[in-house]
């Protein structure tokens, strides 16, 4: 009891403070810092997405047009100093669900649109990134417990399009998963030397026009099939085999694409297509490549192309909901009666506090469903998901191309983590993530 009273007496929320920073679109997001009674203080900055669904978290812009035209975000900075920290002040750190709901239960709101989630949620990741640094603990193990070892699968997003690419492909990203690797450092590798290969490919053969949002190449592709094709032959250039070393992936961004009933495949010159028909397109892409997951393959509110698409698919891949679940334990749990997906993405900002970030991967295991953590196009270097990813044996994480520092920083906050976990350490390779079913 003692040793508990003396914790508390420095694990208490003393202070927080708040800035607007830079995201890396070079928009406007927030980072918040949280100060412990023992002086101990940690800082956490949020990211932003282009492609959102539309029932996510609400992130509160100033709405000021002479700054950063609308987008700003310096008032929400301060409503973190002056309305939510009085509502935390004093409460214990080590309580990070009683945190959370102070939180929630300040803002009100069902969406978190009072406060906005991006506040709320910065404030969360500060406190529970100070709280472990008061144990001197690595924050995977303070959210997890010292068996948090599982290190997950790098999904590596190397050509954009859609949304995170003006001028390249409907589809809005194509991934190399690296899953015949025996670490993640190994699989780190493979990843960057496809991805130098897939350069030189691109730049011969369809003049490479730069980079998207996510690090991922943008090039004058002219099908979606060029795309893969191109995936397949960088893979083999850098000396693996395709399938059996690495695999792809792909995340449509569907709701993207989805007009009037119909998915619409403009830059490719595609006719009007039923959710079948593209459901069809996907089958024959599996067919042909090496493709172990589809991420979001109809649109959001397309429930009977969710249902059929994980009818027909999901015993061949990882059929991935990212804009039908937005992180939500209650979509989550209607998809599964559905029989939706049978993988969820995990993001934070859409839910908009760690605690229910945590809640909503407990309930996907229940569900039986496999979780990705994930970043968003409009990041910072903050590497808070990467811990998480380990925290939680969540086995895979997506953050975008090995290319640019808000990149990199979580993959290269995962070559800590191995590193400190050794010989304790664990990989989510091929085995781990292969055996799909559908739910």
């Amino acid at each position: 009891m003692q040793q508990d009273s003396e914790l508390q007496s420095v694990t208490r929320v003393v202070n927080l403070t708040a800035r607007e920073i830079l995201d890396s679109r070079g928009r406007p997001t927030l980072e918040a810092t949280a100060v412990l009674t023992g002086g101990v203080f940690a800082r956490a900055s949020v990211p932003s997405g282009a492609s959102r669904g539309s029932r996510e978290a609400f992130e509160k812009r100033d709405g000021d047009p002479r700054r950063f035209r609308g987008l700003g975000v310096a008032g929400v900075a301060r409503s973190i100093e002056t309305e939510i920290l009085p509502a935390v002040r004093g409460l214990d750190a080590a309580d990070l669900e009683a945190i959370d709901r102070a939180l929630i239960r300040l803002d009100g709101s069902e969406g978190k649109e009072r406060l906005g989630a991006n506040a709320i949620l910065a404030v969360s990741l500060a406190i529970a990134r100070a709280e472990a640094r008061v144990h001197n603990s690595p924050l995977y193990a303070s959210l997890g417990s010292d068996a948090a070892n599982l290190l997950p699968l790098p999904f590596f997003n190397v050509i954009n399009g859609g949304v995170h690419a003006p001028g390249g492909l409907d589809i809005q990203e194509f991934l190399v998963v690296p899953w015949g690797a025996a670490s993640f450092t190994e699989a780190l590798r493979w990843g960057a030397e496809i991805y130098a290969a897939l350069g030189e490919i691109l730049k011969r053969d369809f003049a490479l026009t730069g980079v998207g949002d996510e690090g991922g190449y943008v090039a004058d592709l002219k099908a979606h099939e060029s795309a893969l094709d191109a995936l397949v032959r960088a893979i083999e250039l850098a000396g693996w085999r395709p399938g059996d070393d690495v695999a792809l992936a792909i995340d449509a961004a569907a709701s993207e694409f989805f007009e009037g009933g119909s998915y619409l495949l403009r830059r490719t010159g595609s006719k009007p297509l039923t959710a079948s028909e593209l459901i069809d397109l996907y089958e024959k892409w599996l067919d042909r490549y090496p493709i172990v997951s589809v991420e979001d393959g109809l649109a959001e509110n397309d429930d009977a192309g969710w249902i059929e698409i994980t009818k027909r698919l999901g015993n061949r891949a990882q059929i991935l909901g990212d804009d039908n679940f937005v992180t939500n334990p209650a979509l989550i749990t209607r998809g599964r009666k559905l029989g939706m997906a049978n993988a969820v993405l995990i993001k934070p900002n859409q839910i908009g506090t760690l605690s229910e970030t945590i809640q909503t991967i407990g309930v996907c295991v229940a569900n039986g469903y496999r979780t990705q953590v994930s970043h968003r196009s409009g990041e910072t270097c903050d590497d808070f998901i990467a811990d998480l990813a380990v925290a939680t044996s969540a086995g895979q994480i997506k953050s975008g191309a090995p290319c640019r520092g808000e990149r990199v920083a979580k993959y290269n906050r995962l070559l800590e983590i191995e590193q400190e976990l050794g010989a304790h350490a664990r990989f989510a390779d091929r085995a781990f993530f292969s055996g799909f079913r559908s739910v």
